[in-house]
């Protein structure tokens, strides 16, 4: 994702995580780093055994390796999308697998987490697509699609992350009810969006550099927290647009801060740069939606889906 939560709080968890890989070292260090953290791990030895446990016994969400014998990770993206549409996948990268992976993100892979992060990145990247992936299937859909024409929501926002869930939520369950596109595409419709808040509030809003997760340890929490109640940082809001049509929705995130270099962007049709620390939330973005643009100024984001013909 984005940015680390700021909630760390330790709290009881029962939610089941299938992890897949062959190698069986990687599978019990994913499995030991998901303990610490109160989730409740399972394991396959590839998608073939991954399919097999999933029919008897669903998880909560899926982590997979990418290469792997009998039925590889985008394999499994695609049966999982087929047979289990609101089960969520985040992969696991390494190098040299970036081609098969941005082919799994765009298959319906929800988010994707380099192995040579996992310890960082794993247990908070599953902990944000579970916050997303439970309002993604949420309502029966209806046919008031056929009859929207235009209307438009606006949300201002404060420098809350944990706020985030309930109202992205809020936003899949409307995509759910108006049918606008499958239960894994309202996912990535979520992670997207939840990216580009969390973005406008740790590197827009309260100006926390990126390169401070290079650093380790709590230093990119620790300022996120101090300039939540500093000026001018605390005063400053995300204000969130939503503009819906009946062949397209769009989003657009306006925070107050400073604004960025764009040139700094990571190129989205270069899959190497997944294995980046910085601009994977911006990665994710312009992967899951169909058009994403920044002002000038690099304070204002906008993010347009189009209609699923899935769902026309």
């Amino acid at each position: 994702m984005a940015g680390p939560s700021s909630s760390r709080a330790s709290r009881v968890r029962s939610e089941s995580v299938l992890i897949v890989d062959d190698s069986a070292i990687d599978r019990r260090l994913a499995g030991g780093l998901l303990e610490k953290h109160r989730f409740s791990p399972s394991y396959a030895e590839n998608g073939r055994k991954a399919l097999e446990h999933i029919a008897r016994e669903r998880p909560d969400i899926v982590v997979t390796d990418l290469h792997m014998p009998e039925l590889n990770g985008l394999e499994l993206v695609e049966a999982i999308r087929k047979r289990y549409p609101s089960l969520p996948v985040v992969l696991m990268t390494a190098h040299g697998s970036e081609d098969i992976a941005v082919l799994a993100l765009k298959t319906g892979a929800a988010s994707f987490v380099p192995k040579r992060r996992l310890a960082v990145d794993l247990a908070r990247t599953i902990d944000g697509v579970l916050g997303l992936s439970k309002g993604a299937g949420g309502r029966a859909p209806s046919e008031s699609l056929a009859l929207l024409e235009e209307r438009e929501a606006a949300f201002i926002l404060d420098n809350d992350v944990a706020r985030l869930p309930e109202l992205v939520q809020r936003l899949e369950a409307e995509l759910s009810t108006l049918a606008f596109c499958d239960e894994t595409e309202i996912l990535q419709i979520g992670v997207a969006l939840r990216e580009a808040i969390v973005n406008a509030i740790y590197h827009g809003n309260l100006d926390v550099s990126s390169d401070l997760l290079d650093a380790g340890g709590n230093a990119f929490l620790d300022l996120v927290e101090a300039r939540r109640s500093e000026a001018p940082y605390c005063n400053r809001t995300v204000e969130l647009l939503v503009r819906y049509e009946r062949d397209a929705i769009t989003y657009t995130v306006t925070d107050q801060g400073c604004g960025f270099d764009l040139r700094s962007l990571p190129d989205p049709t270069d899959a190497s740069n997944l294995e980046r620390v910085h601009g994977r939330g911006v990665m994710l973005m312009r992967m899951f939606m169909d058009r994403v643009t920044h002002n000038q100024k690099g304070n204002v984001v906008t993010m347009q889906k189009r209609r699923s013909p899935r769902t026309g």
